[in-house]
């Protein structure tokens, strides 16, 4: 046989039987052709009904799933404290920009005051402000200093009065005032004469408070209260009672920086727990990143999935819809793919006579079904955020909320994944019929 004989004018055939991984590859490929181009019929065909049936059903079922894993992100807000309408957000992380003590403290952001003062300076940023947050121990003037009972705990959040707009825990900035003057700050050791309680000066002599706290106390706007620390009391006006902008209920203080840290004993007046930046958000990102480089800078609009681990009532929702999801699709999945197999018994003989092995049917078989399932859950993210979407427009416009359904990008995946699951769950009924299946029988049938 010479070189130019039969079968030598076409080097790619040699090269396929010459090479192991190319022939499985051509294979492989040829199996995928074969089920998308069953898949294809099974659509377009004139038993279209169950294939149909598995994406609107898994689009469904997967779209609920979205919602509800935005209403549990909703959930996870951090408390009253975090609620802001700032654009940008840098929290602690592990890293150099960070300070703790001894990791018994949670790590808090170091050389705040002067970050901040830098981020205010950076293009696109309009206003920014340190946040710290401190439990303090409160009770109205008038209230005995003898009784442990008249003290309640406020959550008190430090921010710089200087910032005259925004929210920050539901409360309103300019309800706390720029103030002026820190050189009369004092302290009067002991609480034992209320009226000679200590005051901190005008600029931070007064703090805005909830309607709750307000409530617990027994204040209004005009009086005082007294915030002790140690054997130490400072006597502050109620400049104004606000509600907040969020369905929490916990009573909480908003008050100037520099004075929470004198009730809480803050030994380093540059830390903060949080640095929040107004302005447009893609420059106080920037801006943000290079101030403190390995912390987390976030939109305040965007929640982590992670932080679902840190609230039961988020967590159980989220893991009830999934649960529910991944059960209702597998079900539905194995019981319509399982007839749909049924009824091509007679394809699946064909490919049988013409020298398809068992493995590659049920290749064939695997491909179509999970083609589906991910064409499933890809309409279902899409149905699921748009729902999403007009929820948050209805809450908007009825109740004058904020998003009751928050979306991440992972989500995206995160839905896809549970379709991927819920495939191969329901694999196993279509597989068994489909390897049942009797060739001559299907045939003559």
């Amino acid at each position: 046989m010479t070189d130019d004989g039969p079968g030598r004018d076409d080097g790619t055939r040699p090269a396929i039987h010459g090479d192991p991984d190319g022939r499985r590859r051509s294979r492989t490929s040829g199996l995928v052709r074969i089920a998308l181009a069953r898949l294809r019929g099974q659509f377009t065909g004139v038993q279209s009904g169950k294939s149909t049936a598995i994406v609107v059903a898994v689009a469904l079922t997967l779209a609920l799933l979205v919602v509800v894993t935005g209403l549990a992100l909703a959930l996870v807000d951090g408390g009253v404290a975090s609620q802001t309408d700032a654009d940008v957000s840098i929290e602690p992380a592990d890293g150099g920009s960070l300070s703790s003590v001894n990791g018994i403290e949670a790590p808090r952001l170091a050389n705040a005051t002067a970050h901040t003062a830098e981020l205010r300076a950076a293009d696109g940023v309009d206003r920014a402000t340190p946040v710290l947050v401190e439990p303090v121990a409160v009770r109205s003037e008038s209230a005995s200093t003898a009784d442990p009972s008249t003290y309640t705990r406020l959550l008190a959040v430090g921010v710089d009065p200087a910032v005259d707009a925004g929210t920050v825990a539901g409360l309103p900035l300019d309800a706390l005032g720029d103030g002026g003057d820190e050189d009369d700050r004092g302290s009067e050791s002991g609480a034992e004469n209320e009226s000679a309680a200590g005051a901190l000066g005008a600029r931070s002599a007064g703090l805005v408070l909830s309607e709750t706290a307000a409530d617990r106390l027994g204040v209004t706007v005009g009086e005082a209260v007294v915030v002790t620390s140690g054997t130490e009391a400072y006597q502050l006006p109620v400049t104004a009672v606000e509600p907040t902008t969020g369905d929490d209920e916990a009573p909480v203080a908003l008050v100037d920086r520099d004075a929470l840290l004198t009730f809480a004993g803050g030994a380093d007046a540059s830390l903060a727990d949080r640095i929040l930046l107004w302005g447009d958000e893609a420059a106080a990102e920037r801006a943000a990143a290079e101030a403190y480089p390995t912390a987390s800078v976030e939109s305040t609009d965007s929640i982590h999935p992670a932080a679902l681990f840190e609230n039961d009532l988020a967590l159980a929702t989220s893991l009830v819809a999934t649960i529910v999801a991944l059960v209702v699709c597998a079900l539905f999945i194995a019981t319509t793919a399982g007839m749909a197999v049924a009824e091509d018994r007679p394809q699946l003989a064909i490919l049988s006579a013409i020298g398809f092995s068992g493995a590659s049917r049920l290749a064939i078989v695997t491909t179509a079904i999970l083609t589906t399932v991910i064409g499933g859950s890809v309409l279902g993210v899409i149905l699921g955020v748009g729902v999403g979407y007009g929820v948050n427009a209805l809450a908007g416009v009825l109740f004058a909320t904020g998003s009751v359904v928050v979306f991440h990008p992972l989500i995206v995946p995160y839905t896809v994944f549970v379709a991927v699951v819920a495939g191969l769950l329901a694999l196993p009924y279509p597989l068994s019929i489909a390897a049942r299946t009797d060739v001559l029988a299907a045939v003559d049938g």
